[in-house]
Protein backbone atom coordinates (compact mmCIF):
# COMPACT_ATOMS: atom_id res chain seq x y z
CA UNK A 1 0.00 0.00 0.00
CA UNK A 2 2.86 2.32 0.86
CA UNK A 3 4.49 1.88 -2.60
CA UNK A 4 1.22 2.70 -4.32
CA UNK A 5 0.95 5.91 -2.30
CA UNK A 6 4.56 6.79 -3.16
CA UNK A 7 3.85 6.29 -6.86
CA UNK A 8 0.72 8.43 -6.67
CA UNK A 9 2.63 11.17 -4.87
CA UNK A 10 5.37 11.10 -7.48
CA UNK A 11 2.80 11.23 -10.27
CA UNK A 12 1.02 14.22 -8.73
CA UNK A 13 4.33 16.05 -8.44
CA UNK A 14 4.70 15.82 -12.23
CA UNK A 15 1.37 17.53 -12.93
CA UNK A 16 2.69 21.08 -12.41
CA UNK A 17 5.72 20.27 -14.56
CA UNK A 18 3.48 19.00 -17.34
CA UNK A 19 1.42 22.16 -17.10
CA UNK A 20 4.53 24.31 -17.43
CA UNK A 21 5.69 22.34 -20.46
CA UNK A 22 2.30 22.83 -22.11
CA UNK A 23 2.36 26.54 -21.28
CA UNK A 24 5.83 27.06 -22.73
CA UNK A 25 5.01 25.00 -25.81
CA UNK A 26 2.16 27.41 -26.49
CA UNK A 27 4.35 30.44 -25.96
CA UNK A 28 7.11 29.32 -28.32
CA UNK A 29 4.66 28.34 -31.04
CA UNK A 30 4.87 24.56 -31.01
CA UNK A 31 1.87 23.24 -32.91
CA UNK A 32 0.69 19.80 -33.81
CA UNK A 33 1.44 18.97 -37.41
CA UNK A 34 -1.13 17.49 -39.71
CA UNK A 35 -0.03 14.42 -41.63
CA UNK A 36 1.40 15.20 -45.05
CA UNK A 37 -1.22 14.88 -47.76
CA UNK A 38 0.25 14.67 -51.25
CA UNK A 39 -1.30 16.87 -53.89
CA UNK A 40 -3.88 15.37 -56.23
CA UNK A 41 -3.51 17.81 -59.07
CA UNK A 42 -2.76 16.74 -62.66
CA UNK A 43 0.87 17.88 -62.51
CA UNK A 44 1.56 15.80 -59.38
CA UNK A 45 -0.07 12.81 -61.06
CA UNK A 46 1.99 13.26 -64.24
CA UNK A 47 5.18 13.52 -62.23
CA UNK A 48 4.34 10.43 -60.18
CA UNK A 49 3.40 8.51 -63.33
CA UNK A 50 6.72 9.46 -64.95
CA UNK A 51 8.58 8.28 -61.86
CA UNK A 52 6.90 4.87 -62.12
CA UNK A 53 7.68 4.62 -65.84
CA UNK A 54 11.30 5.61 -65.26
CA UNK A 55 11.62 3.08 -62.44
CA UNK A 56 10.23 0.37 -64.73
CA UNK A 57 12.89 1.27 -67.31
CA UNK A 58 15.66 1.21 -64.70
CA UNK A 59 14.39 -2.11 -63.40
CA UNK A 60 14.35 -3.62 -66.87
CA UNK A 61 17.85 -2.29 -67.52
CA UNK A 62 18.94 -3.99 -64.32
CA UNK A 63 17.42 -7.29 -65.48
CA UNK A 64 19.55 -7.07 -68.62
CA UNK A 65 22.84 -6.12 -66.94
CA UNK A 66 22.96 -7.90 -63.59
CA UNK A 67 24.11 -11.29 -64.85
CA UNK A 68 27.80 -10.56 -64.50
CA UNK A 69 27.93 -11.09 -60.74
CA UNK A 70 25.56 -13.17 -58.69
CA UNK A 71 25.57 -11.75 -55.15
CA UNK A 72 25.06 -8.11 -56.09
CA UNK A 73 22.89 -8.97 -59.06
CA UNK A 74 20.12 -10.51 -56.98
CA UNK A 75 20.26 -7.69 -54.45
CA UNK A 76 20.14 -5.03 -57.14
CA UNK A 77 17.21 -6.72 -58.84
CA UNK A 78 15.32 -6.91 -55.57
CA UNK A 79 16.09 -3.30 -54.72
CA UNK A 80 14.99 -2.03 -58.15
CA UNK A 81 11.82 -4.13 -57.98
CA UNK A 82 10.94 -2.73 -54.56
CA UNK A 83 11.50 0.76 -55.96
CA UNK A 84 8.88 0.06 -58.66
CA UNK A 85 6.43 -0.87 -55.92
CA UNK A 86 7.32 2.21 -53.90
CA UNK A 87 6.85 4.52 -56.89
CA UNK A 88 3.55 2.83 -57.73
CA UNK A 89 2.36 3.36 -54.15
CA UNK A 90 3.41 7.00 -54.43
CA UNK A 91 1.32 7.43 -57.56
CA UNK A 92 -1.74 6.03 -55.80
CA UNK A 93 -1.48 8.76 -53.17
CA UNK A 94 -1.92 11.40 -55.90
CA UNK A 95 -5.12 9.89 -57.30
CA UNK A 96 -8.37 11.64 -56.57
CA UNK A 97 -11.08 9.82 -54.63
CA UNK A 98 -13.08 9.58 -57.85
CA UNK A 99 -10.15 7.98 -59.71
CA UNK A 100 -9.64 5.52 -56.87
CA UNK A 101 -13.34 4.69 -56.81
CA UNK A 102 -13.66 4.19 -60.55
CA UNK A 103 -10.35 2.37 -60.90
CA UNK A 104 -10.32 0.35 -57.70
CA UNK A 105 -10.29 -2.95 -59.58
CA UNK A 106 -7.52 -1.87 -61.96
CA UNK A 107 -5.39 -0.53 -59.10
CA UNK A 108 -5.93 -3.78 -57.19
CA UNK A 109 -4.92 -5.77 -60.29
CA UNK A 110 -1.72 -3.75 -60.60
CA UNK A 111 -0.92 -4.46 -56.95
CA UNK A 112 -1.68 -8.14 -57.46
CA UNK A 113 0.56 -8.14 -60.53
CA UNK A 114 3.47 -6.86 -58.46
CA UNK A 115 2.77 -9.54 -55.86
CA UNK A 116 2.86 -12.21 -58.56
CA UNK A 117 6.11 -10.85 -60.00
CA UNK A 118 7.60 -10.85 -56.48
CA UNK A 119 7.09 -14.62 -56.38
CA UNK A 120 9.91 -14.93 -58.93
CA UNK A 121 12.36 -13.94 -56.18
CA UNK A 122 11.06 -16.79 -54.02
CA UNK A 123 11.39 -19.15 -56.99
CA UNK A 124 15.03 -18.06 -57.39
CA UNK A 125 15.76 -18.73 -53.72
CA UNK A 126 14.06 -22.11 -53.91
CA UNK A 127 16.00 -23.06 -57.05
CA UNK A 128 19.32 -22.16 -55.42
CA UNK A 129 18.35 -24.03 -52.23
CA UNK A 130 17.53 -27.08 -54.34
CA UNK A 131 21.01 -27.09 -55.86
CA UNK A 132 20.63 -25.10 -59.06
CA UNK A 133 23.68 -22.97 -59.77
CA UNK A 134 23.45 -19.34 -58.76
CA UNK A 135 24.26 -18.17 -62.27
CA UNK A 136 21.59 -20.31 -63.93
CA UNK A 137 18.98 -19.34 -61.34
CA UNK A 138 19.87 -15.66 -61.67
CA UNK A 139 19.68 -15.78 -65.47
CA UNK A 140 16.26 -17.41 -65.24
CA UNK A 141 15.16 -14.80 -62.72
CA UNK A 142 16.35 -11.96 -64.93
CA UNK A 143 14.45 -13.29 -67.95
CA UNK A 144 11.23 -13.84 -66.00
CA UNK A 145 11.42 -10.41 -64.36
CA UNK A 146 12.12 -8.62 -67.64
CA UNK A 147 9.15 -10.21 -69.39
CA UNK A 148 6.82 -9.84 -66.43
CA UNK A 149 7.70 -6.19 -65.92
CA UNK A 150 7.09 -5.49 -69.61
CA UNK A 151 3.56 -6.89 -69.25
CA UNK A 152 3.00 -5.06 -65.96
CA UNK A 153 4.26 -1.81 -67.50
CA UNK A 154 1.77 -2.12 -70.36
CA UNK A 155 -1.04 -2.73 -67.89
CA UNK A 156 0.14 0.26 -65.84
CA UNK A 157 0.13 2.49 -68.91
CA UNK A 158 -3.36 1.32 -69.89
CA UNK A 159 -4.71 1.84 -66.37
CA UNK A 160 -3.27 5.36 -66.19
CA UNK A 161 -4.90 6.17 -69.52
CA UNK A 162 -8.28 4.77 -68.47
CA UNK A 163 -8.20 6.68 -65.17
CA UNK A 164 -7.05 9.84 -66.95
CA UNK A 165 -4.08 10.16 -64.65
CA UNK A 166 -2.49 13.57 -65.08
CA UNK A 167 -5.31 15.04 -67.18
Amino acid sequence: MKTIMNKLTQTWRLVPVAGLVALFAGLVGVHAQWPYVPPTNPMAQRNAMKLVRNQIKWFQATTRTEGSYVGGGYGNLLQQFQAVGDQSAGLKTTLTPQQLNVGSNQVAELDAGLDIIAEAFTDYETAVANGQSDITALNNLRQVLNRAMAVWGQQFKQTCHQLRVGW
